[in-house]
């Protein structure tokens, strides 16, 4: 039966059930429904939790060098010497960020993102301002995200490309339904492709540095011309921290933890605050290492081949399969990166229906555990 009338408590009543619901297309998609007694059973550890809450973040580092080379390509290709130094702010920034999301998360153990803290410590209006922003956000993430990958996807298969708004389409509905039949589930589901896409990055990432290192790393092999519209410009302080305002596309997602700790296992603000760091480690090492590699590989940031591509040909100097292996994940994780919003959008939305400030069918769970009106 769905708990539609059931808000998210501490305390829950364990009874045992003989409801069985018939076999229908809805039980066949998202699963038979689950008792209000099963959701402790529902959390998730710290592997399958990084995998639901960090592949925004992981998959942001994929683009966020280029995203910046982008724009210093306006100064021509002696701009991109600034790369690394604005790497180095960026992580910087991901560990403030971290260190204050990780205070936020035992300080708030029900839930702690923008939202919760500017409502206790501001008032209403700059918390529903940061909600907005945040909601925005998510939907703004599910576009992007999927919308990348379909373009990877079709970069490979030209033929397809017509149809790229379908294959949108279909994929946002595919993440939709995987997130419907629970949060456990839909870790389980996305976990592989999470750990395949961090091994093959800090593979080329190692190779490419023992490369360096050795002095056999080589230069990009016929790269794209630079594209850059209308005459260059020379550096300035206004397109530095534009790049830089660019670059920090590496960091979306990194308050999607703080705001799901409910899904995670008991003790859940420790399990919670360790993911969070494992994922800025992680974020922050490889983020480094692929910006080191860009430049020192000579990528020209182009839409018709993206920086992963030309440095992982370079490392393995053709296209053979650990090439194939390292762009394929890089379009999985891409495409997966739409799961962070489908995570964290109706726990959010959730908490914003319990004070009022949405429809209160936000905060209901749903026939799976999970808040179905969010998804």
């Amino acid at each position: 039966m769905d708990d539609h009338n059931l808000m998210e408590e501490d305390n829950l009543f364990h009874k045992k059930s003989d409801y069985k619901p018939s076999r229908s297309i809805t039980t066949i998609l998202i699963g038979k429904p689950l008792e209000t007694a099963e959701q402790e059973h529902q959390t998730i550890n710290k592997i399958i939790g990084l995998a639901v809450f960090a592949s925004d973040a992981l998959s942001s580092m994929a683009y966020s060098t280029q995203e910046m080379m982008l724009i210093l390509a306006a100064a021509g290709t002696a701009a991109f010497g600034y790369v690394i130094p604005l790497t180095l702010c960026i992580v910087l920034l991901l560990v403030i960020l971290t260190i204050s999301y990780e205070q936020t998360i035992h300080a708030y153990p029900n839930g702690g993102g923008a939202y919760i803290v500017a409502r206790d410590n501001l008032g209403d209006y700059p918390a529903m301002t940061a909600a907005a922003a945040l909601l925005t956000d998510y939907i703004l993430t599910v576009a992007v995200s999927i919308s990348s990958g379909v373009a990877q996807f079709t970069s490979v298969f030209p033929n397809l490309y017509p149809n790229r708004v379908i294959i949108a389409v279909c994929l946002v509905i595919l993440v939709m339904v995987i997130n419907l039949r629970g949060v456990k589930e839909s870790g389980i589901t996305f976990a592989i492709p999470t750990y395949i896409f961090l091994v093959s990055m800090s593979i080329m990432v190692i190779i490419g540095l023992i490369q360096y290192f050795s002095g056999s790393l080589g230069q990009v092999v016929n790269p794209p011309a630079l594209q850059h519209d209308g005459p260059f410009v020379a550096i300035s302080t206004f397109l530095i921290l534009k790049a830089f305002a660019s670059g920090t596309t590496a960091l979306t997602g990194v308050e999607a933890i703080s705001n799901g700790i409910s899904a995670f296992r008991e003790p859940r603000t420790k399990n919670a605050g360790q993911t969070l760091i494992m994922m800025s480690v992680i974020l922050g090492t490889l983020l480094m290492g692929v910006s080191f590699l860009t430049v020192k590989t000579g990528v020209i940031p182009s839409e018709m081949e993206a920086n992963i591509s030309q440095v992982a040909r370079t490392i393995y100097h053709s296209k053979g399969i650990p090439y194939l292996i390292t762009v394929a994940s890089t379009m999985i994780i891409l495409v997966m990166a739409a799961n962070t919003a489908f995570a964290d959008y109706p726990r959010l939305s959730a908490m914003l229906g319990r004070d009022g400030f949405l429809p209160r069918r936000f905060a209901w769970r749903g026939s799976r555990l999970v808040f179905s009106t969010g998804i």
